[in-house]
């Protein structure tokens, strides 16, 4: 038997032998190499991946918090972010019961992650958000105070199905639960045009200063195409050409405002029960 790089006394090669005497083009080279830049740009991936996760992480959190400056207010571009958000107070909300959680760490906390523990999520007997029949019963929300340590306003994150996509975004409240100050979205696939135009700063500024709820306490915010006979108040006109996608965020945000989302908390919003 030949040695796998020399040839016997027939002069028959060994199988390494004969693959590097093999022309440039062979078959055999050809895939060879193919594998070989695959295995090898793999890896380099793969290490880039990890190695840039701990930024790819920090950069998320970042823009979120970003957005909710933004909602707020209070976003200045000269003031460092992470700085700017240390104003902010965050709180775990227990849903139900409209108070605070002290079983979760504020810093680790991921109300998006927690959607994942079935410990903590709830079976949903209607979802017109489309959040896939559950939700998480915690939420992560900001308040943010006023010189004199009062309320000033309440971040409450809420999410929904659009046409194509979850709308990931924050609704900005007033001190008294019901005035909206602002609402802005800061992750969906939404037709660019269409349904993206949730991102345009003019459909935003809509939302400013609508009201929830109506005298009798019902809710009554609505995203229509046609504005209604009275209640002007409670009324944001819906995205020209992205019908589904206004509907959408009209369920979304009705949903979240409502007895299943943070209804119970803004209860006590408006009773001046939250600190």
């Amino acid at each position: 038997m030949p040695e796998d790089n020399m040839p016997d006394e027939n002069g028959r090669k060994g199988p390494i032998r004969r693959f590097l005497d093999a022309p440039p083009d062979s078959v055999g080279k050809t895939v060879f190499v193919a594998v070989a830049l695959c295995l090898v740009a793999s890896m380099v991936v793969s290490a880039a991946a990890v190695a840039l996760r701990p930024v790819q992480e920090a950069n998320r959190l970042v823009d979120k918090r970003v957005n909710i400056l933004q909602v707020a207010g209070v976003y200045d571009e000269t003031v460092p972010v992470n700085e700017a958000f240390a104003a902010f107070e965050p709180h775990v909300l227990e849903l139900d019961s409209g108070t605070y959680a002290d079983q979760f760490d504020i810093e680790t906390f991921d109300d998006l992650a927690a959607a994942d523990d079935p410990a903590i999520v709830r079976a949903l007997d209607e979802d017109p958000a489309g959040l896939g029949g559950q939700m998480d019963a915690f939420r992560m929300i900001y308040l943010l105070r006023d010189e004199a340590g009062a309320l000033d306003k309440v971040i409450l994150p809420i999410e929904g199905y659009g046409l194509w996509s979850t709308l990931y975004g924050f609704i900005a409240l007033e001190e008294n639960g019901n005035d909206i100050y602002g609402l802005q979205f800061y992750q969906h696939g939404e037709t660019p045009g269409l349904g993206a135009e949730v991102d345009n700063p003019r459909w935003k500024a809509l939302w400013n200063g609508k009201k929830l709820f109506a005298e009798d306490g019902d809710l009554a915010i609505t995203v229509a195409k046609a504005p209604p006979p009275e209640g002007a108040e409670h009324f944001v006109d819906a995205l020209a050409g992205a019908t589904l996608t206004s509907v959408g965020v009209d369920n979304l945000v009705r949903f979240w405002m409502g007895e299943a989302g943070y209804g119970t908390f803004l209860e006590r919003l408006k009773a001046g029960e939250v600190g």
